[in-house]
């Protein structure tokens, strides 16, 4: 696989960017993908949507007061909600011209997990991503304090719940472990105490606040400081410690290029980081430009997505239904905005079990055959009102793999090979020159139909999960 192929994935979801990369360099290509715009309106999905917390009081009471067939169309609602989320963002993740920063917002967004289940407020969900997605480059620092202080996790780890003399302390225990220094480097102390600073921060109208009445104002100690402490003081606290950059340079490192890093590299981008106060887009440049020079192919396992997206883009799908993307990542265990739990996806080995690669080739076989799923439009009525899941039908579609009109078969294979594997050994060589043979003419009617079944079987390489 060429470098600029290689790194269009690692840098977005396809080989969509590679040419540009190519041509102007990754640091070019880096620079554009920092600086480039992001819509912060208001998606039209969520403008019937409760965003006050009046709004909110009132749907729940109105759920609460209803009867059980009117319940279910509310609840439906919101579920479909989520559904337009999904297809909201799976539609910026593929068309984006830089698709650099809504990749790094899925990472944020398997690192600060808050799952729509939970929280149950759509507008709370939205708020969440677009904090991901404005500081998606940003200051870690910064990110880590919004994030504590988001409607959206102070309701996903139940500090709704968190009062004076009753202390809740699941934020407190994620924002050490799982968040930022990792399990180690911190006490049990230390998570006690931080809930204590934490107890009151409940919903707010744009962000949470503290409740004066459920606060806590006495005094407490955190990871050496004693004072009265609140959310921000836990922060500030935290990234003083030693460990800090560590944890998140190793999933950086996890989630772009390597699925067991060296804790070598872990601790030298770690060190960066810190030395530039925990700014995100210099750790980025540095990363990306450091292991693009060095033979890094085939480290990493694709997630569903850049499994997905890839080959779309490589048969040259125009009319790909976003909820297709959606149905086949939930069913690879990456369901967007549902992690099962707060610890996010694990990655690497669990993105090729033998039931995944099997998902994942009969999806190659569906649509290198020309057909794709689409949901259809559910039609819920009165008598129909069990959980239903969506139904979906098959849906034909155009295919065709961009190859050398004028190269022999050899040519072809180097070309694909060239854009999709990160090693060819000698048996599958052989195996694509059987597929696409000495005498293919590339300018033969049914050339497209030859190249895509060499594609098909480049698709069910164990190589080609890898990148």
């Amino acid at each position: 696989m060429d470098s600029s192929n290689l790194w269009s994935l690692r840098l977005g979801f396809s080989g969509k960017q590679a040419l540009e990369i190519d041509k102007n360099g990754i640091q070019n290509f880096l620079k554009n993908s920092f600086s480039n715009q992001y819509d912060t309106k208001l998606p039209d999905f969520l403008q019937d949507d409760p965003k006050t917390l009046e709004e909110f009081k009132n749907l729940r009471s109105q759920i609460k007061n209803a009867d059980s067939v009117e319940q279910k169309k509310i609840l439906r609602k919101q579920l479909y909600g989520t559904v337009e989320m999904k297809n909201w963002w799976l539609t910026k993740m593929q068309n984006e011209s830089y698709p650099l920063r809504e990749k790094m917002v899925c990472f944020w967004h398997n690192h600060f997990v808050a799952t729509a289940q939970k929280v149950k407020g759509n507008y709370w969900i939205y708020q969440h991503n677009m904090i991901l997605r404005e500081n998606a480059f940003g200051n870690f620092k910064e990110l880590t304090k919004k994030i504590v202080k988001s409607n959206a996790m102070v309701r996903y780890l139940d500090n709704v719940d968190n009062k004076k003399g009753n202390y809740n302390e699941n934020l407190s225990r994620e924002l050490l472990e799982l968040f930022t220094l990792g399990i180690g480097n911190y006490s049990e102390d230390d998570i006690k105490n931080g809930a204590k600073a934490l107890a009151g921060l409940g919903l707010g109208e744009e962000n949470a606040i503290y409740r004066r009445f459920f606060e806590d104002n006495d005094d407490k100690t955190y990871l050496g400081k004693t004072g009265n402490l609140k959310a921000d003081d836990l922060v500030n606290q935290i990234f003083k410690q030693k460990n800090i950059s560590y944890l998140i340079t190793r999933k950086i490192l996890k989630w772009f290029i390597y699925d067991n890093p060296k804790e070598e590299l872990v601790l030298y981008y770690g060190d960066y980081f810190r030395k530039m106060n925990f700014e995100i887009e210099p750790l980025l440049t540095k990363v990306f430009t450091e292991e693009y020079a060095k033979p890094t192919a085939g480290s990493k396992i694709k997630n569903p997505l850049e499994f997905l997206f890839q080959m779309v883009d490589e048969l040259q799908i125009t009319n790909f239904k976003p909820i297709t993307a959606a149905f086949f990542a939930k069913q690879q265990g990456m369901d967007l905005f549902n992690q099962v739990n707060v610890k996010g996806w694990d990655g690497g080995n669990s993105w090729l079990t033998s039931q995944i690669y099997l998902q994942r080739n009969n999806t190659s076989d569906l649509l290198i055959n020309g057909r794709t799923i689409s949901r259809k439009e559910l039609k819920v009525g009165e008598s129909e009102m069990k959980e239903n899941e969506p139904q979906f039908a098959f849906q034909k579609i155009k295919v065709a793999v961009n190859f050398d009109s004028n190269g022999n078969n050899k040519n072809i294979i180097a070309q694909l090979s060239n854009r999709l594997l990160f090693k060819v050994d000698e048996a599958t060589q052989k195996d694509m020159e059987t597929i696409l043979k000495y005498d293919f003419n590339a300018k033969e009617e049914n050339a497209n139909d030859a190249v895509l079944r060499l594609y098909s079987y480049i698709a069910k390489t164990p190589e080609y999960q890898l990148i």
